[in-house]
């Protein structure tokens, strides 16, 4: 192949692969719309993208039925030591991974067209972007990634010919004899599918899946397992959080960070439309978020994306409006279903099911079907500049200064609606220890309890007792500037099954009161759990909702959690002689306060002001 940048360490990676995956032909991308329109007219073409006849420049894909999620048990962190993966990790050594999958790469590309994208997570040019180099052979991972990061041109010359980027490889493993014709949805059996971090090295190989995370390696691969390492030894954060504005009526604007697992409502309330009158809010990021501290010594943040990769089930007018809004145009779909007209559908959309439709498996569906129309981890891809709600200084190469954090997670019952943290310890605790209901969007029988610490179980690049240590660390160099930490819980239910709290666009009222808190305009109760308010610290002007269920969803069942108490030890335990004394000593003090309250108590008074 003839070389067409002038950073020669990246010739020359590209030129290995050629030699390793024998691809037909090669193509380094620019990131033009040009670029674009022909990769997807391709596919358009082979049968592989679907135009949408309702949405302009929006297309849907099918995926095989063994390639719909991240594949969590296929995920490896390598490091020559297991140790320095950690427990929560699966874990290969090197030089074994590089082995099984050289062999697997060895041809892999054969009859494909291999495509060379450089990308920028992360404004071109900001001192908080990282470039990377994702190679591929997937078209529709191309047009993904230019929705999804800053493609082509304008970063190989923000790479000039000495910078540093990140090698990221993938192939969807299907390798082409002559003449022989393509899959609609190529990709390798689960048995040979690997998505591999090798940390030490600041390099992702992929093999076998062309879905999501799997293959977009710009964001879980990239910007949260690698970046986590990074981030460790450069002194800052890459969290799987998304990024909010929120913006009061005399215009004080309070910036806030929210870790939540998939499918959690990360990305509702990252594009909320608060129901509080004068109160407005500005989209900044929807999954990731990377956190620096500025020259004046706060935390600040950035989201590395230029897309969003959400959910589509569960998607709608009433639960997310501005999400809505971004997906009327330049889009890509997932496993969504066709209806006959020529749009897309999926489960508690707001239009009603179609009476017919093509469904995610390419199969003629009705409401009569016994399946679902849609995947229920069917998504999205769109630009995030086309968003209603977007901030405009969400591109801000210096990021937004942080006021609060806030960890969640999906619980029918135990955990209350709102939690602040007692301190930095306590918050970093209440991170290490969350738990949620297993989604479709992750590994795990629907509905069985996991602890997904800070939301990043399946996305830490190391031994997560180190990343506990780190948190600890960075609230230690912020010290008095450090953010106010919270816990929250919009999913709760009545033995009835009725939602305790309304939600959505509702969430505003909580998110008013962890501002009040910051500026110390609000008071609150101290619990065993942590500080809450009372129900009349909560601003529910003109909220149709039962008051006796907004009081439940505030009360504490202690008995509960207490016996949730084995379950977190059983969690920490794992980490052995690597867990920090600082957690230790969380759990031994959050033990005695439980064991010094009643069976049931209630956020009924207001009993402390702020701190």
């Amino acid at each position: 192949m003839a070389y067409t940048v002038a950073h020669q360490t990246l010739n020359e990676w590209v030129q290995e692969v050629v030699d390793l995956c024998q691809p037909d032909a090669v193509h380094w991308c620019d990131g033009t719309v040009k670029e674009y329109d022909r990769l997807m007219a391709k596919m358009v073409a082979a049968g592989k993208a679907t135009p949408l006849a309702k949405r302009p420049n929006s297309f849907l894909f099918r995926s095989s039925l063994s390639d719909v999620a991240r594949v969590e048990e296929h995920t490896y962190i390598s490091y020559p030591d297991q140790e320095q993966a950690g427990p929560t990790n699966n874990w290969i050594e090197p030089k074994r991974l590089k082995k099984t999958m050289l062999d697997l790469y060895q041809g892999c590309m054969r009859g494909r067209t291999m495509y060379v994208i450089p990308f920028s997570m992360g404004a071109v040019g900001s001192p908080m972007a990282k470039i990377g180099v994702e190679i591929t052979d997937s078209a529709y991972v191309v047009c993904n990634m230019h929705i999804m990061t800053r493609v082509g041109t304008p970063v190989i010359k923000a790479l000039g010919t000495e910078g540093e980027f990140i090698r990221c490889l993938h192939s969807v493993g299907a390798p082409l004899q002559p003449g022989e014709k393509d899959a609609i949805w190529p990709c390798a059996t689960m048995e040979n599918k690997y998505i591999s971090h090798f940390p030490d090295e600041n390099l992702v190989w992929s093999y076998g899946s062309g879905y999501g995370g799997n293959a977009l390696l710009g964001k879980k691969c990239l910007a949260l397992r690698i970046a986590s390492v990074m981030a460790r030894r450069e002194g800052w954060m890459a969290e799987h959080m998304l990024i909010l504005r929120l913006i009061n009526p005399q215009g004080e604007r309070y910036h806030i960070c929210g870790a939540f697992p998939s499918a959690c409502g990360k990305t509702n309330l990252s594009m909320l439309l608060p129901t509080i009158p004068g109160w407005r809010a500005e989209c900044i990021g929807d999954d990731i978020a990377w956190l620096r501290i500025g020259p004046d010594g706060r935390l600040y943040a950035i989201n590395p994306e230029a897309g969003f990769f959400g959910v589509a089930p569960g998607t709608s007018n009433e639960s997310n409006p501005a999400a809505m809004g971004t997906l009327k145009e330049n889009c890509i779909f997932t496993n969504c279903a066709l209806t006959d007209n020529g749009d897309v559908w999926w489960e508690k959309h707001d239009n009603p099911a179609p009476a017919h439709a093509i469904d995610w498996r390419g199969q003629d569906w009705t409401p009569d079907s016994r399946q679902p129309a849609a995947h229920p981890n069917a998504r999205f891809t769109a630009p995030a500049a086309q968003c209603p709600v977007i901030s405009p200084d969400w591109e801000d190469p210096e990021g937004v200064p942080i006021d609060i954090l806030i960890f969640g997670g999906r619980r029918t019952c135990v955990q209350p609606l709102i939690v602040e943290a007692l301190d930095w310890d306590h918050g970093v605790f209440l991170g290490a220890t969350a738990a949620s209901e297993t989604t479709a969007a992750n590994i795990g029988h629907v509905g069985n309890l996991r602890r997904d610490p800070f939301a990043m179980k399946p996305f830490c690049g190391y031994n997560m007792a180190d990343y506990f240590a780190h948190w600890f660390t960075m609230g230690d160099r912020l010290g008095d500037k450090r953010p106010h930490v919270f816990y929250v819980n919009w999913f709760q239910k009545n033995a009835d099954g009725k939602w305790l709290w309304p939600g959505f666009g509702d969430n505003s009222r909580v998110l008013k009161w962890m501002c009040e808190r910051v500026d110390g305009n609000a008071d609150a109760q101290e619990t065993p759990i942590g500080y809450m308010p009372s129900i009349d610290d909560l601003d529910l002007t003109g909220l149709d909702w039962p008051m006796d269920r907004i009081v439940e969803s505030l009360a504490i069942d202690v008995k509960a959690f207490r016996a949730e108490i084995a379950d977190i030890e059983q969690h920490l335990a794992q980490f052995g002689d690597r867990l920090p004394g600082r957690m230790i000593k969380q759990l031994q003090a959050y033990k005695r306060r439980l064991d010094g309250q009643p069976a049931q108590t209630a956020a009924s008074k207001s009993l402390h002001t702020a701190r």
